[in-house]
This record gives structure tokens, C-alpha cells and sequence, in this order.
């Protein structure tokens, strides 16, 4: 006799997920047990969010701001987005090019649903390594994955060629992540215009995740949407998450004048309207000081520049400078060898249940990429003392 559990979907059960948050779980369970573990596994910056927002907050609770708000979000924060984007993105946009929505994961399967149509065969390229939730969305959605691989040798971004070959007939978006989850990977201005003629070339949607816009140590940020020609065609996302630390506030903004109608219509079908307060919130944290920010960005830095050399220092690892974000990849191919782990993902729980260290291993961002070896990602969203005292718990993991 069949069961209700055999009237789920097909696509239900074979849908992703973050696997961050299921690490998380394993680390929180050991740290229920009385265990000490340095946590380098989510994506979360360890600041509070800045005193001027917590109090808009506030005041819009105070004023009675408890309401619906226009699914496409208070005037107030497009226009301060619509402001944002112009002035970061050295391009014009209106605050009716602007959507608000509940961070800015929904503004994946938003732009999928926008662009593609299931049963037609229609493909998605994404990023390989890259956030799990753009494969999972893209097979969610009835699209075709189509995954383009970045390559350490590279910088970790991609070869050229090869996105040229993946594009077929049945191509409609391409997804980029600069700077990158998990790599920490940026894109620079000359790759984006070569990446852009591709783009226009094959007339694609671009889907540009720029939630770590902020974030970049080396050189200046460039988004794609500023390349001649690609305005028009590019999804442009950002929220206050990582840059304002505000994870659990759950705001994201998009810029696209062609779909911002239909997006809207997306959110009006799926939250209604992004809460009212927090929406405050964030159009204080746009339009107040930055100076937090700047601070954030100066630690960030320096986490940086100590969990690089620190985990080059260590026998069977080597770690590339990333140009952005708070993520480091390491390649631990030789470290895995040493160690007798079979692979990345032994490894990881090697050093978790063996060490006290929490990271994430390669196959939580998608199959691993051929030729490339085994790595992991640490987030150094951490303090200076967690990040040494991590690397002096690895060092001597290895040499046990």
C-alpha cells in the first residue's frame, strides 16, 4: 500500500541543500557535548550589526511600521539602493529598477523562473566550485545545470574558452559570483569584458552576485553590469547580510529594469513584502555612516593576511591570497595523503572530530573539479585569536 511519503515530488527529493547549515549541526551537537570547537564553517560575519541600524529598527517598530509594505519594497530603500548601485556600479539606475526581497537567495530562483522554462531544455551555466543553492534552484526550477569550472591555476576563475564552448542554443543564463563563494575569487574588469561580449554575442541573461561587493582587498570592485552593452541583460544582486552584518535581517536588493515588474510579481506570489522594519533598517545602514563598514573591512583584511600564511606554514597544505569575501580555499590534496584520508571530505571530519576544527570540505560546493585535487574552505568570518589558535590545532593534527 503506497504511502503519502511516495506522493513527494520528484523535484522535492532530489533538491539540494546548504550544507553549512548541516555541518553547523554536527559542531553544534559537539559543542552541546562540552566540546571546544573553532567554528570556520558559515559564511557569517562575527560583528554586531552597527548601533544606527539596530535603532531605525527600532524607531520604525516605535512609529507603528508594523504593516504590509508594496512587494517590491518601501520607496525609501529602492530609491537608496537605486542610489547604492549607481554610485558602486558607475552605472545609472531608478529606484523602479529596484526590487526588495528576503535577502538575496530568493533572487536566484526568481531570475531562474524569470529566464527559463521547465521541459524546454533550457540550461543554466553556474559556477563550479561555487554556492550550492544555484545547482540545486537550477534543477528546482525544471533548467539543465550546466556547470563551468574554475581552476586554481586561474585564480580560480575560469577559463575563457571553455565558457565559450559550453554555450549552446539552449543557453539562457550564466551565473557569476565575484567576489566568490567559496574561493574568495575576483573577477576583474578586463575578464568581465571579455566575458560580457560572450554574453552579448549569444544574446544571455547574466545573473551577478555581488553580495560581496564590499568586500575586496586588492583592487577595486567591477561588476559586469557596467560593461557597455550589459545593463540591460544582467541581474545585479547585493544585500545587508555580509556587508552590514545582518544575516538574520533577511534583506537583499536587485537591480534589472526588464524584470524588476516580473520579480515583483515573483515576491508578490512567494513573502508578500519583506518586513517593514527591517526594510528601515537597511535604508539607514545604505544611506547612514560607513564607517563600520570600513572598519569590517580592515579586519577582514587582517584575518586574512594571518590565515593565508599561517596555513601555508603547515605541512600538505597551500593556500591561495583570495582578492575577496572572508572565505579561503585551501588545496589539502598532499595533507589528505599524509593523513590517510581518502579524500577532502574525511579530512574535514578528521579535523573536526580529531582537532576541534570546523570547515567545510570541496564536494559541499558541488562536484569536485576534475584534474584539481581536494580542498576546503575556511571562513575567517573569526576572530584573529580563533583563526590562530585553528591553525596551531591543524599544525598539530599534522604531525600526529
Amino acid at each position: 500500500m503506497k504511502s503519502l511519503k511516495d506522493n513527494i515530488s520528484v523535484r522535492m527529493n532530489e533538491l539540494g541543500t546548504e550544507n553549512a547549515f548541516v555541518v553547523l549541526k554536527e559542531v553544534n551537537e559537539l559543542i552541546a557535548k562540552g566540546k571546544k570547537i573553532m567554528n570556520f564553517c558559515i559564511g557569517q560575519p562575527d560583528f554586531k550589526t552597527p548601533k544606527h541600524i539596530c535603532d531605525a529598527a527600532k524607531q520604525a517598530i516605535d512609529d507603528g511600521l508594523h504593516g504590509y509594505t508594496p512587494s517590491a519594497g518601501i520607496p525609501e530603500l529602492r530609491k537608496a539602493a537605486a542610489q547604492f548601485f549607481s554610485q558602486t556600479r558607475k552605472i545609472e539606475y531608478r529606484p523602479e529598477d529596484v526590487v526588495v526581497a528576503c535577502g538575496g537567495k530568493p533572487f536566484i530562483w526568481y531570475t531562474i523562473f524569470a529566464t527559463t522554462d521547465p521541459g524546454k531544455q533550457h540550461e543554466v551555466i553556474f559556477p563550479n566550485p561555487g554556492f550550492p543553492i544555484y545547482q540545486s534552484m537550477i534543477k528546482g526550477l525544471g533548467a539543465v545545470p550546466v556547470p563551468l569550472y574554475l581552476k586554481e591555476e586561474k585564480n580560480f576563475n575560469f577559463n575563457i574558452e571553455e565558457l565559450r564552448a559550453k554555450i549552446t542554443p539552449n543557453t539562457r543564463l550564466l551565473i557569476l559570483n565575484s567576489p566568490h563563494n567559496p574561493t574568495g575569487g575576483v573577477l576583474s574588469i578586463k575578464e568581465l569584458e571579455q566575458i560580457a561580449q560572450i554574453c552579448i554575442d549569444n544574446d544571455i541573461w547574466v545573473y551577478s552576485d555581488e553580495v560581496y561587493s564590499k568586500l575586496v582587498y586588492d583592487a577595486p570592485f567591477a561588476s559586469i553590469a557596467c560593461v557597455e552593452g550589459m545593463k540591460d541583460r544582467t541581474v545585479v544582486v547585493d544585500c545587508a547580510s555580509k556587508t552590514y552584518a545582518m544575516t538574520g535581517w533577511r534583506i537583499g536588493y536587485m537591480a534589472n529594469s526588464m524584470l524588476a515588474d516580473h520579480i515583483t510579481r515573483l515576491v508578490t506570489n512567494s513573502d508578500s513584502c519583506a518586513p517593514y522594519p527591517n526594510q528601515m533598517a537597511v535604508r539607514e545602514a545604505l544611506t547612514g555612516s560607513q564607517a563600520e563598514v570600513n572598519e569590517m573591512v580592515r579586519i577582514f583584511r587582517e584575518r586574512r593576511d594571518i590565515i593565508v600564511p599561517g596555513l601555508n606554514k603547515i605541512r600538505g597544505i597551500t593556500c591561495k591570497r583570495p582578492g575577496g569575501a572572508f572565505y579561503v580555499w585551501p588545496n589539502v590534496t598532499e595533507a589528505c595523503q599524509i593523513t590517510g584520508c581518502k579524500d577532502s571530505e574525511e579530512f574535514r571530519k578528521r579535523l573536526l572530530y580529531d582537532a576541534g576544527v570546523a570547515c567545510l570540505a570541496d564536494i559541499h560546493f558541488g562536484p569536485r573539479v576534475p584534474g584539481e585535487g581536494q580542498h576546503i574552505r575556511f571562513s575567517y568570518a573569526s576572530s584573529a585569536e580563533d583563526i590562530q589558535e585553528g591553525l596551531a590545532r591543524i599544525e598539530k593534527f599534522m604531525k600526529m
